[in-house]
């Protein structure tokens, strides 16, 4: 919602105010057709590699604070939302827990997630697991990689 090209920008320069925090890469930005509730705005997505000492579930609080703080409001499931931050990995973690999954449970069926992490991971191996095959069984989804400049 809004302007999502400057929500991303600002989203990116709250993680990086976090004490201890850096984003160290991000993938480009790509558009995407919204997923489980298609009456609203195409999507912004990016995939970031954040470095930090907080552990996956601090890092979650410290997201759900950033996205309180852009007034983020947990209406529709799948909805229209101005910011909305997921964890897909944390190192070789595994999670499951009634607060956080990681991996994030739905990254693998997810173009605008695996595509992205392509970029950033060029070989398709993020922290231990082979996303090439992944992408290779998905059809459809289509995103497209916008200018930002």
């Amino acid at each position: 919602m809004g302007d999502r090209l400057a929500n991303i920008n600002s989203c990116i320069d709250s993680i990086n105010l976090l004490p201890y925090t850096d984003v160290t890469a991000q993938s480009a930005v790509y558009e995407t057709e919204p997923v489980g509730y298609a009456r609203q705005e195409n999507f912004y997505n990016i995939i970031l590699k954040v470095e930090s000492i907080f552990e996956p579930n601090e890092m979650l609080g410290a997201c759900l604070g950033i996205e309180c703080a852009f007034g983020r409001k947990r209406t529709i499931r799948f909805g229209p939302r101005i910011i909305d931050i997921d964890i897909i990995f944390a190192e070789d973690c595994k999670i499951e827990s009634r607060n956080l999954s990681v991996p994030h449970p739905r990254y693998s069926e997810r173009r605008f997630v695996l595509e992205p992490l392509l970029e950033l991971f060029p070989d398709g191996i993020v922290y231990g697991t082979d996303i090439n095959p992944f992408i290779e069984a998905l059809e459809g989804q289509e995103i497209k990689k916008i200018n930002t400049k």
